[in-house]
């Protein structure tokens, strides 16, 4: 019996593909393409695809590359903020402070010989906060046991792959120490 089913649903199938061609026989000189071939992909036809995509990715991914230098090449200004508490901050101790916006936080340091030096507090391993290690003189960071070095930012050891980001500062002659800028470090290991 399923014999005799699939047996009627073959033959179903082969009148519905003659139905057909006699269906669009009469249109065959308005489209010269025969039913056997319609499936099939030139040569021709897949290369020019594939022409037409690669040039349109390389086109598209240079239009990116373009668009990455151009910001690149564009410094944001940052407005100055003053350092609340700076002045009264002895040699050989830190301050942490926000900038250039309330959710950056950052680290100032003043070195035993008096001079001022501040960084982005988040490592650049995994941008876990950096801290002062005031008997070490250092900027360390706890997750990873990385250490940076106080008057450069530059890694002196662990596992982060680039300095931290420097924060530009003025010290005014009253004594007032003020942000400037911030400076992404460099990629380069000390």
């Amino acid at each position: 019996m399923s014999s005799n089913n699939l047996n009627s649903a073959i033959d179903k199938v082969l009148s519905d593909e003659s139905d057909v061609r006699e269906a669009t026989s009469p249109h065959q000189r308005d489209f010269p393409y025969e039913r056997d071939g319609e499936a099939q992909v030139t040569r021709r036809e897949f290369c020019n695809f594939l022409a037409v995509t690669s040039t349109a990715l390389f086109v598209s991914s240079g239009g990116f590359a373009a668009k990455s230098l151009y910001d690149s090449q564009k410094t944001e200004v940052l407005p100055a903020m003053k350092i609340e508490e700076a002045v009264t901050l002895k040699p050989g101790s830190a301050l942490n402070f926000r900038y250039p916006t309330e959710n950056d936080s950052a680290i100032l340091v003043r070195s035993g010989d008096g001079e001022y030096y501040a960084y982005g507090q988040k490592c650049t391993h995994l941008a876990c906060p950096v801290y002062f290690e005031k008997d070490a003189q250092r900027l360390e960071c706890p997750c990873h046991e990385a250490g940076f070095d106080v008057k450069t930012g530059n890694v002196l050891y662990g596992p982060p792959p680039r300095p931290l980001d420097k924060i530009a500062i003025e010290v005014k002659d009253n004594g007032e120490v003020w942000a400037t800028g911030r400076e992404v470090g460099g990629w380069e290991r000390a």
